[in-house]
């Protein structure tokens, strides 16, 4: 008896052909698509992401950012840390501008997630592309060496690489894509001497040391500026500043010292910053001359007890505190200002707009602000 067996030759199944992905937008390519969604306004990205996955993944994608910025599309955008003092944490907010809802205020500051150590003191800022750095600051009394960055494209928090030393009350600057940081730890050893300045490289993710003089190591600043490739630090007695290329310090002139007051900013190589009076003035290092920003008499207060400012491209951002009469809130108001030099050398500012921004506890207080390009 025998028996049959079908040999036949069964034939190999053919793999599936990969599926393509959607296209962003129906019967484009996605090169002229991507040109299209890089021109959109940043206000409708929430809008945008929810029209498909393949949007969702390219709204946050850096290939969107370099389109935006090649497109000379980027928009500039103003950031604001606050500590709130019933909680002693500090917390960031995003300036947001609302010109389509008339029952809300047309620009209001919106929470962003809390920083993982939100009980930092005395840190540092700096801002770099997208990305915002907190340089340091104590807990508890304690300095640390601590970075965290906030991608300002998802407002998402992560860690940097620790400085080599522990800091609270530095300086900073951001410089040729680098982040340098002066000051604030005490030079009692010989790794703070070496690293009592240090500069930070976001491509390679390494802090190098900067070296510097000793006589000129303080340790507390209270201000810090970037103008024309330098860096200043102001310490308590006097400031110095740092020639990035050239790599040499020097101390900063006399009437730049005497006269800079609280957090500044620069625009077009003039600082600004607040006076004794709590006028806003301006300080032209090529001139060396201090000159009074006119022409705010009537829109703005005096800022004796102080304010915060920022370069929101090309604009002059001016952040302070308000007491809301005698209720529990304070009120942080915010004034756009455009800064223009007359024929006769005249420093001229004129508001855009001003207005209450954020109803906060009345013990909260400003930390810093700052402006980022997307």
């Amino acid at each position: 008896m025998s028996t049959y067996t079908n040999t036949a030759a069964v034939k190999p199944s053919t793999p599936p052909e990969p599926t393509q992905p959607p296209r962003l937008i129906p019967s484009l390519p996605d090169d002229l698509a991507l040109n299209i969604i890089a021109r959109v306004p940043r206000r409708h990205h929430p809008t945008l992401s929810l029209v498909s996955k393949s949007m969702k993944s390219l709204i946050s994608s850096p290939l969107l950012y370099a389109a935006r910025s090649l497109l000379s599309c980027a928009e500039h955008f103003l950031y604001i840390s606050l500590r709130l003092h019933t909680s002693h944490f500090m917390r960031f907010y995003t300036l947001y501008q609302n010109p389509n809802n008339p029952l809300n205020p047309k620009y209001s500051l919106i929470p962003l997630p809390l920083i993982p150590s939100p009980s930092l003191v005395g840190s540092a800022f700096a801002a770099i592309n997208h990305k915002i750095y907190v340089l340091g600051g104590s807990i508890k009394d304690i300095p640390s060496p601590q970075v965290w960055s906030l991608d300002c494209r998802t407002h998402e928090w992560e860690p940097a690489p620790n400085m080599h030393v522990s800091r609270e009350f530095a300086a900073a600057g951001a410089f040729d894509d680098k982040i340098y940081v002066i000051g604030g730890c005490v030079v009692d050893n010989w790794a703070r001497s070496k690293n009592w300045a240090e500069v930070y490289d976001p491509k390679t993710g390494k802090w190098n040391s900067v070296p510097s003089p000793i006589q000129i190591r303080d340790k507390w600043m209270h201000a810090s500026a970037v103008i024309d490739g330098k860096i200043y630090a102001m310490a308590d007695r006097n400031g110095v500043c740092y020639e990035v290329k050239s790599g040499n310090w020097e101390t900063v002139d006399s009437d730049l010292d005497n006269g800079w007051r609280g957090r500044a900013c620069v625009i077009d190589g003039v600082l600004f910053c607040y006076d004794y009076l709590g006028n806003i003035r301006g300080y032209d290092v090529k001139e060396g001359t201090w000159k009074e920003l006119k022409g705010l008499e009537k829109g703005l207060p005096r800022f004796l007890c102080g304010a915060t400012m920022a370069n929101l491209g090309g604009k002059l951002m001016v952040v302070w505190e308000s007491k809301n009469g005698g209720g529990k809130e304070t009120e942080i108001r915010c004034a756009e200002i455009e800064v223009k030099t007359n024929e006769a050398g005249e420093l001229w500012g004129n508001i855009e707009w001003s207005d209450v921004v954020l109803l906060v506890p009345r013990e909260a207080s400003i930390v810093h602000c700052l402006a980022v390009a997307l």
